[in-house]
């Protein structure tokens, strides 16, 4: 069968979909956030992408600050709640039941149910047509120490994060494979696909 070709749209899925912090600890909003991703490594850069008519919009331009938290499959509620209710007539914090928590380098608060909130420093902005993209630095990253191993490391697969498809939630699944497995040597390889790690499909090998 062939391909059917529709018009330009957003259609790269899966995304995560965040919860955003913006404002101050004493007059937060929370916005549901979709668009966002990394864009740079060193220094750290992200960005969120907000229609001008959201109410989080203006609070944004005034701080220049903001805190993305990742969510989880126990978000997914909240999650939907703070992007279809507006800020403006409601306290999110409240009527979703979450939990302020000081941040280190910004004035917006944490969300605490959140197990990584990434604390962001806008840089600049871009209008692109519906959306504006904010460019920020992140100054931080806060973890929730249940979800940090003996070692000192981030174990993400406690977290049951979540994603955002075609209208949709979704769960994660299982892992599939370790960054640069596919070109690991024989033995170690072996020990991974053992895991039921993803393997190339053999109709495919050259």
């Amino acid at each position: 069968m062939g391909r059917i070709v529709w018009k330009p749209g957003t259609f790269e899925y899966p995304i995560p979909a965040v919860l955003v912090t913006t404002g101050t600890y004493e007059k937060a909003n929370v916005l549901t956030v979709a668009w966002t991703g990394i864009l740079n490594t060193n220094p750290a850069m992200v960005y969120i992408s907000v229609r001008p008519e959201r109410y989080s919009y203006a609070l944004l331009n005034e701080t220049k600050e903001f805190v993305i938290n990742l969510t989880t499959e126990n978000l997914t509620y909240e999650t939907d709640f703070c992007g279809v209710k507006s800020g403006k007539d409601i306290d999110k914090f409240k009527e979703a039941r979450l939990t302020k928590e000081k941040a280190n380098f910004v004035k917006c608060p944490l969300i605490k149910e959140s197990p990584v909130s990434i604390e962001c420093r806008v840089e600049e902005t871009k209008n692109l047509g519906s959306h504006t993209m904010f460019i920020a630095r992140v100054l931080s990253i806060d973890v929730d120490e249940k979800y940090v191993d003996e070692k000192g490391a981030f174990d993400i697969e406690k977290c049951h994060l979540m994603a955002y498809a075609n209208g949709g939630y979704f769960a994660l699944g299982k892992k599939l494979g370790k960054f640069g497995y596919s070109v690991m040597k024989k033995k170690t390889a072996k020990r991974y696909n053992n895991r039921n790690f993803a393997k190339p499909n053999k109709s495919n090998k050259k």
